[in-house]
């Protein structure tokens, strides 16, 4: 297997892992229904596939990662600068967008598409 073919298969993993978690989160999303400023712990939705790590978004932050399916919001320092640029970042999570590369996955993983 080439370096090429590696480095392409490691940034699809990268992307289901990220679909994974943003899956895992709808469905906390679904359970904790209801909330208006309140924070919501999600899982971190880097691509690390071994982070557990907790964010804590309120409602509107939350609908405002989820109104594109090719941001993610991840733990601060968790982004992949060769798979995503950071978009924005506070003491509680960071929001990141996927290249356009590596981004095929995440629309046709979107729950909400």
């Amino acid at each position: 297997m080439s370096t090429d073919d590696r480095d392409q298969r490691r940034k699809h993993q990268i992307a289901r892992n990220e679909a994974l978690f943003r899956e895992v989160n709808e469905r906390v999303d679904e359970v904790s229904g209801g909330r208006s400023t309140e924070m919501t712990e999600f899982l971190c939705e880097c691509g690390h596939a071994d982070c557990t790590q907790a964010i804590a978004l309120r409602d509107a932050e939350y609908e405002h990662v989820r109104s594109d399916p090719l941001l993610f919001a991840i733990v601060p320092g968790h982004e992949i600068a060769d798979v995503e640029d950071l978009l924005d970042s506070n003491e509680r999570f960071s929001i990141v967008r996927k290249h356009a590369d590596e981004g095929v996955i995440a629309p046709r993983t979107d729950p909400r598409s």
